[in-house]
């Protein structure tokens, strides 16, 4: 047997093992961790039982079956087997099985009979199977089986809090890789250039030619997603005819998965996804090409929408894929960015758990029995928003009670390995072929990539052979046929495609009943979604005639989300589906596009309308109410002011400002506070009013007047009067809107005033106007005017204004009616 090196260190894990329950092994890309440590710990003295390996992805779990039992010379499924969703080969003493396996082993089951141990192999991708399966294993380890022995295997993470998290449990640290690795970094940064669609993919390839040039042996170059590695494809044949262009993907069939892992009788180029990024051998592969980017599912929580975001890879998987090119002899790995981007990158990626759409968690630890998430140990909590989220869903679908216990048809609905929405589906359909079929499409994922129409019904006829499809992956539609029959026991069948494809509408009511989507009026292929959501269909989608939709998947694409796959729905359906989810609502609203309140009778589902008319009667109160809040949108300065009420809300704010004794408590009339307000002084005033012009017949003065009480108003009128009467009776306004109260008054009007008029506490600001009405002087010590620069004005008045009196002294001059004003 070839030494690798692990083999140094499993006598100190097997030792610690004996001494205690759980160990943490650090072991870089290469040392042999996956395939050596359960044969290792098979034979240990405490080992009276399996063991049990967790891995990421199918294919690795299959893949490392068949290498462990290689290794003992034997078939999968004698001592070694597996079990992964669909494909079973159990073995007597080790068996590797995907995360969510696990899961449904302690749920079932919490003390895990028969099982020795649990390692967790690539622990550090951070999956939230991952995570939840070593928060539940570590509760059963404590509460039932203190002998359970749990082993957190990684490459990368952060072992120290690992450690902490199984109790402080030694840490055992492996040697490096096998063989040396060469990284040749770009001298200047690729993005520089042109930003065509298609400039990632011609970057690649062109790393790709390099790569082939330069360097001995297979090469696997790492790429986001399937598009990429298409067009990547496309680039690089032409020019390489005696190169094998390979490609390798989830959704490959799983042989076509292992001839892309098998090395070739002529040099090849392996175009993967990060599929290959652990566990995985390559056969061959010397040289890694790392496009340097990753693509991975955010959920929006406030939409429950995902989407696919691709950005730069963190250091830790730009060293797990480095690692790929050391396994069987010294290699080089080709970095799609400078030694300067790389400082930039970030050091982990995302724990899933925080990005993840959280029902399935949230509904796992409901069965568990766990109302908080923070009572078990998890690396990094389930975020409180999200998990909100999450049980609102479950409590709509029935999961949950409303007190979040899990509910008789919750229990039905964990029993399936679906998403809780998919389950919901299979579990209340009355077609449970159909609904069988429809979630094991949308659990395994689109068969038809590319496709020009979103309808779910086109997949599921060709498919069933009714209407071929070039674009069809056979592979990924075996799977969903396979999937569909063991989902309905056996008995689902595509052949029945036409009775499927009826009831694909149905089947994602009941799934998806806050995304059925009514087209929006003269603005096909836009949608309003039940839950308040805009949505839009590609343009040209035969689908964006119909009415009523049911959307299955969306990407949160910006304002509208866009609509991936959806099957028309019958209103009858959805009527006989929710009858007591459709009434009528009666609202009056403004509406912007007309400037008017529009009264509605609308028959709502969610927040669509499925009929609309007038409502003809509406109470005079809500149409008021529903013009203020166009007021409110639009702003008082809508509104017909007099020039007396804004004289008197300029009064009012003048008087707040100063801190006059015994001013405390006046009102905010500035536009502010009077907006906060409107309620209070305007809007029982509105009723029947459906414009804002009908407001012009109030009397906005008097309405704000009619909130103060007598005593306010005798103290307002005593502190800051509205008018200034001359010794002639003319009453002058006062304007308060100044930095002092001021009035624009002619100069004869106040001859004989000796003493200066005050308002508001202060001497008046004094505009004196010419008998034309013109300035002629602004004032705030009329004496000191008389006895100085009046005798100027005076001169040139006298020559412009001869029939009009200009006395030398003024102060003197006797007045005609009352020999002293007064202020009122």
């Amino acid at each position: 047997m070839t030494s690798l090196p692990i083999d140094a260190v499993l006598p100190e894990l097997l030792d610690h093992l004996v001494h205690g329950s759980s160990a943490v092994l650090a072991a870089p890309p290469g040392a042999g961790k996956t395939t050596r440590v359960p044969l290792a710990l098979m034979n240990a003295p405490w080992a009276r039982g399996k063991i049990l390996m967790l891995e990421p992805r199918r294919l690795a779990a299959r893949a490392a079956a068949e290498r462990m039992a290689a290794t003992l010379d034997q078939r999968v499924g004698a001592e070694i087997g597996y079990r992964v969703r669909g494909d079973a080969r159990p073995g007597r003493r080790v068996e590797v099985v995907t995360e969510g396996i696990l899961t449904r082993m302690l749920q079932n089951d919490p003390d895990l009979p028969g099982i020795a141990a649990v390692l967790f192999d690539e622990i550090h991708e951070r999956s939230i199977h991952s995570d939840l399966g070593l928060a539940l294993a570590l509760e059963a380890q404590a509460a039932l089986r203190p002998d359970l022995r749990l082993v957190a295997m990684s490459a990368t993470l952060d072992t120290a809090r690992l450690s902490a998290l199984l109790g402080g449990c030694p840490v055992v640290e492996s040697a490096g890789r096998a063989h040396p690795v060469e990284t040749r970094w770009l001298e200047r940064p690729w993005k520089s250039g042109t930003q065509r669609r298609g400039a990632f993919a011609q970057a690649v390839s062109d790393l790709v030619s390099r790569a082939l040039a330069e360097a001995e042996g297979d090469i696997l170059a790492f790429l986001p997603g399937v598009g990429e590695i298409s067009r990547v494809a496309a680039l690089l044949q032409p020019h390489y005819p005696d190169i094998a262009i390979q490609q390798l993907y989830g959704a490959q069939s799983f042989a076509e998965q292992q001839a892309a892992l098998r090395a070739q009788d002529r040099r090849r180029v392996v175009l993967s996804t990060a599929l290959a990024e652990t566990s995985l051998t390559v056969e061959g592969v010397r040289v890694v090409v790392d496009g340097g980017q990753s693509r991975k599912a955010r959920v929006n929580p406030a939409t429950g929408m995902s989407r696919l975001v691709t950005g730069p890879v963190s250091r830790a998987e730009a060293d797990q894929r480095r690692g790929r090119a050391g396994r069987v002899a010294p290699g080089v790995c080709y970095r799609l960015w400078t030694r300067g981007e790389e400082g930039a990158l970030p050091a982990f990626a995302e724990p899933e758990i925080l990005t993840t759409d959280l029902a399935p968690l949230a509904l796992e630890l409901a069965l568990w029995g766990v109302e908080d998430a923070a009572s078990l140990a998890f690396l990094d909590p389930p975020p409180g928003p999200a998990m909100a989220e999450a049980r609102r869903l479950l409590t709509g679908l029935g999961a949950l009670d409303r007190a979040g216990r899990i509910t008789p048809h919750g229990r039905e609905m964990a029993a399936h390995p679906l998403h809780p929405r998919l389950a919901h589906m299979l579990t209340a359909s009355a077609d449970r072929a159909s609904a069988a079929l429809v979630a094991a499409l949308l659990a395994e994922g689109d068969p038809i990539q590319g496709g020009n129409s979103a309808d779910l019904g086109l997949r599921i006829s060709a498919m069933a052979g009714r209407k071929p499809s070039p674009a069809l992956n056979p592979a990924k539609a075996a799977r969903i046929r396979q999937e569909a029959k063991r989902l309905h026991k056996g008995a689902a069948s595509v052949t029945a495609g036409t009775s499927a494809v009826e009831a694909a509408g149905l089947a994602l009511l009941h799934a998806y009943p806050d995304r059925v989507a009514l087209r929006r009026v003269g603005e096909a292929p836009r949608y309003l979604l039940a839950n308040g959501r805009g949505a839009v269909l590609r343009p040209g989608d035969p689908l964006s005639g119909q009415r009523l939709l049911v959307a299955a998947e969306l990407e949160d694409s910006g304002r509208e989300a866009t609509i991936r796959l959806a099957a028309p729905l019958a209103e009858t359906d959805l009527r006989h589906a929710f009858p007591g989810q459709i009434a009528w609502v009666e609202t009056a609203e403004w509406s912007r596009r007309t400037r008017q309140v529009e009264a509605r009778r609308r028959e709502m589902f969610g927040e669509i309308a499925l009929a609309d008319q007038i409502w003809r009667d509406a109470p005079p109160g809500a149409l008021g109410a529903a013009l203020a809040e166009g007021i409110r949108e639009r702003g008082l300065d809508a509104l017909d002011w007099s020039k007396g009420a804004l004289a008197l809300r300029r009064r009012i704010g003048w008087l707040a400002a100063s801190g006059m004794a015994g001013m405390a408590g006046l009102p905010d009339w500035s536009d502010t506070g009077l907006l906060t307000t409107l309620d209070d002084w305007l809007t029982p005033h509105l009723a029947g009013m459906r414009r804002i012009e009908d407001t012009a017949r109030l009397d906005l003065a008097a309405l704000l007047l009619a909130t103060l009480d007598w005593p306010q108003r005798e103290a307002i009128d005593a502190a800051a009067p509205a008018h200034f009467t001359t010794a002639l009776g003319s009453r002058i306004a006062i304007d308060y809107g100044g930095e002092a109260p001021a009035i624009r008054v002619r100069v004869q009007e106040m001859f004989g005033v000796t003493e200066h008029p005050r308002a508001a506490g202060q001497p008046l600001t004094i505009e004196l106007l010419s008998p034309a009405g013109r300035p002629v002087q602004t004032t705030r010590d009329l004496p000191g005017f008389w006895t100085g620069s009046y005798a100027d004005v005076a001169k040139d008045m006298r020559a412009r204004y001869p029939k009009h009196p200009w006395p030398e002294d003024p102060a003197r001059q006797a007045p005609t009616r009352r020999a002293k004003p007064r202020a009122t």
